[in-house]
């Protein structure tokens, strides 16, 4: 009997068959696939499985309790919404790819130990780079790229700081990571982490990838990458004070590159960095209620973020257009998926009765009680900005706004389908977040429904509708490009190449060869052909001369001895 079924590898490994089906049976079995996940983790029970001794190292695939349970609940919750959503795809590739990125981040998050924490982030980086390649454009496949090349060094710099923590302690477990901060390993491992995070400055290749992957491709994105790095946070750095700036930071830097962007993606894009920002902050101030926020605003954001990534792909999938100066008037012919995106638009703007509410609130409130002022105020500021944008500007340019004579329909019903699933547990946890609640790792003594705090939100989203419909002029989207951090290494990488290609080579090929040539290589084949000529005519000719008079002498002494 099986003690313990990994739902990730059980994904990984059933993601293979897909290409093998045909037709209803292959439909049924790509959804059954992410829901068989979602059981496999409802029926665990706390505990170490999976353990396993490889070249004497003891490794564990399974460590199971209440925090690595609440993500692995999720992951495989948007692994059935994502796919449902991508059923009518008929790219085999896009959905094996998909299956297995889902279970790379449930191995990541099961994993007990430093070395199987390191194979699934590598395996997640790896697939998360063919979604965005599997676009199969030009642009695609550099963003893919780009994105592979800093992930990897994220990995290179887990790996390198897991050796390190190895030589020093004789373990290569997982656990927290604070009694031995300030070390080269502490840092290197935390720097992996807040790569994966989409911590600036290390998160331009987040809104660079993502909206250059596929339309169902980037609804996998949004839910995996980030969150599994929050995930691994909690666990490993829970109370390390300079998260609290860097995620207050992040916050605010999602909310400023949102107001300058027009692409929708990117402009979501970006607000997935101003919401985990939320969580990074939590995990620095590290107290249970800051963390008990952390992880259901996690929670939370994949469901609401996907599903707006949804309605931004519903429209991208149906009119081609991904600009907002494209874009306008859609409500008319998509209608549906204009209510539903607006579901997304209110949960990430904690509107009261909206999941956002009950998660986002946890965070800031842990704020407040830390008596961290400063990080209260960044944090509440970002949260009007989030409604402004997402909440208010996107879905006005996209869906109202002028029209922009798009005559179009609705998505395939599978499209509609998965957002509806998205969209009703995002209501669902707003309405009865004890629900959520009772998953978190640790007790939680918080309301979110007093007076108080729904009058204050009530009051924050109300100034902010206003001044959005007071400045709508001034608001307007602009057919511009923003640049990131990306611009280093998208320039300097250009800069390297052309280093490399014309002035070295130049110097390489012109001045060093030339160089070479007259002081090395022309003195050394004179030298050698003087040799030649001296073994020639001296040393040969003296060899050749001796053994004549050799032979002479030899014939003289003969005629002489012979009389």
């Amino acid at each position: 009997m099986i003690e313990w079924l990994h739902p990730g590898i059980l994904l990984i490994i059933g993601a293979l068959l897909i290409p093998i089906l045909k037709g209803r049976v292959k439909q049924a079995y790509m959804v059954a696939l992410p829901l068989a996940a979602l059981i496999d983790c409802i029926l665990m029970t706390p505990g170490n499985y999976g353990n396993v001794n490889f070249m004497g190292y003891n490794i564990t695939f399974g460590r199971v309790d209440k925090l690595s349970l609440l993500f692995s609940y999720v992951f495989s919750i948007m692994g059935v919404i994502g796919i449902v959503y991508a059923i009518h795809v008929k790219d085999d590739s896009q959905h094996v790819t998909a299956m297995i990125y889902v279970g790379s981040a449930l191995g990541v998050t099961f994993a007990g130990d430093f070395f199987v924490l390191f194979i699934f982030w590598e395996i997640m980086a790896i697939s998360a780079a063919f979604i965005v390649w599997l676009k199969r454009s030009n642009e695609a496949v550099s963003a893919g790229f780009r994105y592979l090349l800093v992930h990897a060094f994220g990995g290179v710099c887990l790996l390198g700081g897991a050796a390190i923590h190895y030589s020093q302690t004789g373990s290569m477990a997982f656990n927290s990571m604070m009694p031995f901060a300030g070390g080269i390993a502490f840092y290197l491992i935390l720097l992996s982490f807040i790569i994966n995070a989409a911590v600036p400055p290390f998160g331009a290749w987040l809104p660079d990838a993502y909206p250059e992957a596929t339309v169902t491709g980037a609804v996998f994105m949004t839910a995996f990458t980030t969150k599994s790095a929050v995930y691994v946070l909690i666990r490993g750095f829970a109370g390390t004070e300079i998260l609290i700036w860097l995620g207050a930071i992040m916050a605010l830097y999602g909310v400023v590159y949102a107001v300058l962007e027009n692409d929708i993606r990117r402009l979501l894009a970006y607000h997935i960095i101003s919401q985990v920002g939320y969580m990074v902050a939590g995990v620095g101030i590290g107290t249970e209620m800051a963390l008990n926020g952390s992880a259901s605003h996690a929670f939370a954001h994949i469901l609401y973020k996907g599903l707006l990534f949804m309605g931004a792909g519903a429209v991208i999938e149906m009119t081609g257009k991904r600009k907002l100066t494209e874009l306008g008037g859609l409500y008319k012919t998509m209608p549906i998926t204009m209510v539903l995106y607006m579901i997304g638009g209110f949960a990430i703007s904690a509107v009261p009765l909206f999941s956002g509410f009950v998660s986002k609130s946890m965070v800031v409130s842990a704020a407040g009680e830390s008596h961290l002022s400063v990080i209260l105020l960044m944090l509440t500021m970002a949260s009007a900005g989030t409604f402004l944008h997402t909440g208010l500007k996107l879905p006005y340019y996209m869906f109202f706004g002028k029209d922009s004579g798009i005559r179009t329909k609705e998505p395939p019903k599978n499209m509609l389908i998965a957002m509806g699933m998205a969209g009703f547990l995002c209501i669902f946890i707003g309405v009865f977040p004890g629900t959520l609640y009772s998953l978190l790792p640790f007790a939680v003594d918080y309301v979110p429904y007093t007076p108080q705090h729904v009058m204050s939100t009530l009051g924050i989203l109300g100034f902010t509708a206003l001044g959005f419909f007071m400045l709508l002029k001034q608001l307007d989207p602009e057919p511009t490009v923003s640049v990131d951090t990306d611009w280093f290494y998208r320039k300097g990488a250009k800069g390297f190449m052309w280093l490399v290609n014309k002035p070295i080579a130049y110097i390489e090929y012109n001045i060093v060869g030339e160089a070479y040539e007259f002081l090395i290589q022309k003195p050394i084949l004179k030298v050698a052909h003087y040799l030649r000529v001296f073994d020639t005519e001296a040393v040969d000719g003296t060899v050749n001369g001796i053994g004549r008079i050799t032979l002479a002498w030899s014939s003289v002494m003969r005629i002489i001895q012979n009389g």
